[in-house]
């Protein structure tokens, strides 16, 4: 199971904090950042993000990096925007510190350009288009190791939170077993289980992927098990379901978590013995499926309040993989923004992402992580009409939801920070940028 270490919150108040925000026409003033913070003495992962390659380098008390696009910079940065010697990163007495060298382009640090700044756990930088994120090492010793492992296709993973679940993808992609992804809407669990089966044996044969919260529930027992003709109205062929259309391959049931109880009873049949029976239909047939699936609710609450079956959860959750939110794995999101990008290039023509872009995004917390990213990187690329994607551009594409009348995030989404996040509601609904009215309506619904 994987379970990442959460950020301790290390500064309660800052000190002479001047920091010029993010400015399109003009270089913003330098400004030097001060954090009174816990002093320790655990080492830092310094993690480099940017849309060419990753690295990761662990950093002890005492020590010092410099960051740029020389040859003779400790970190070296493929990134025509950064420095020779961009910047210092250096640790004193346990406190991680940054500070600019001169650089043309800034470091930019919460969306601001800065000086000097004293980092906390968690935080992210920006030099250049490149995307900085400091953490401590602890709890990722295991991750450590495999830091320079290839990615899988198709997935962004240079953070060590998402390297880490790269590794668990892949010790698992060669078994039967069934996985439950678990993580917020939006962190791309999918994408994770296509990987899973293309990583495995059976990837020649049909990965099936099914929606099982927007199925309607007097359809979704025929998508599942298939349908003889006749079988109800408007049956008029006979029709394989899910199981049988995944034979020799995998089922992805995703958002598994919304399923009605008496599905979940019939789902849990068909898994023990994995022998189907068409709707409608007389004989059973053996299927040889490997199931995934995936949840954004927490699954143990659930069964606790009587909305989904334990036995069922033991079926499905041999090997749980936590999916971390984009919010713990800020050096990933110039490589994400930089796909979207791509994706969308016969659309709306090549755009580049100004530094000052970079820093803007890496301000955000996207509380609808990936999906949320995607939306505001092509609302942005639209409104990018000279080809430069600005700060200001993002600022407006984040903004836009808010002026069309609609919330920025989902009740789904809500709810799935809610359970994953319980304590204080009113901090919840300012945090997800919705009233608390709403909020607490949403998690009653």
């Amino acid at each position: 199971m994987i379970s990442q270490s959460s950020s301790r919150v290390r500064s309660l108040r800052h000190t002479a904090v001047n920091v010029a925000p993010a400015n399109d026409d003009h270089a913003p003033a330098e400004a030097t950042l001060e954090l009174r913070l816990e002093r320790r003495n655990e080492p830092w992962l310094i993690e480099v993000g940017s849309a060419h390659a990753s690295q990761v380098r662990l950093l002890r008390n005492g020590e010092a990096l410099v960051l740029g696009s020389g040859k003779y910079a400790d970190i070296q940065i493929d990134d025509r925007t950064v420095s020779k010697r961009h910047c210092r990163v250096w640790t004193e007495q346990g406190r991680l510190f940054v500070e600019d060298l001169d650089s043309k382009n800034g470091v930019f640090v919460g969306g601001g350009r800065v000086h000097r700044a004293e980092l906390s756990a968690g935080t992210s930088f920006v030099v250049g288009r490149t995307a900085i994120s400091c953490r401590e090492a602890a709890g990722f010793d295991d991750a450590v190791e495999h830091a320079s492992s290839e990615p899988l296709p198709g997935v962004i993973a240079g953070s060590m939170p998402m390297r880490r679940v790269i590794e668990e993808v892949r010790k698992l992609a060669a078994l039967k077993a069934p996985v439950l992804f678990s993580g917020e809407t939006g962190t791309g669990k999918d994408v994770l289980a296509k990987a899973m089966h293309m990583a495995g044996p059976r990837r020649r044969h049909s990965y099936v992927a099914l929606n099982v919260g927007a199925l309607p529930r007097e359809l979704a027992e025929a998508e599942l098990f298939g349908h003889e003709r006749g079988a109800f109205t408007g049956a008029n062929i006979a029709r394989d379901g899910a199981f049988i259309e995944a034979h020799r391959g995998t089922l992805f049931l995703d958002e598994i978590a919304e399923l009605p109880l008496d599905l979940q009873v019939k789902l849990l049949r068909v898994l023990e013995d994995f022998r189907v029976r068409r709707l409608g239909g007389r004989g059973d047939r053996e299927v040889d499926v490997r199931i995934l699936s995936a949840t954004w609710a927490d699954l143990e609450r659930r069964i606790n309040e009587g909305k989904f079956r334990l036995d069922l959860y033991q079926r499905i959750a041999v090997f749980v993989i936590e999916v971390p939110p984009l919010r713990e794995r800020g050096s990933d999101i110039v490589a994400l923004a930089q796909k979207i990008l791509r994706d969308v290039h016969d659309e709306v023509g090549t755009r580049e992402l100004m530094p000052s872009a970079v820093a803007r995004l890496l301000a955000h917390h996207w509380p609808g992580n990936v999906r949320e990213l995607r939306n505001v990187v092509y609302r942005a690329a639209i409104a990018a009409s000279d080809g430069q994607i600005r700060a200001s551009d993002i600022a407006a594409s984040l903004s836009m939801t808010r002026k069309r009348g609609k919330l920025p995030v989902s009740p789904e989404e809500a709810r799935a920070y809610v359970e994953r996040n319980p304590g204080n509601i009113s901090a919840a609904a300012r945090r997800l940028g919705v009233p608390r009215s709403t909020l607490r309506s949403w998690m009653k619904g």
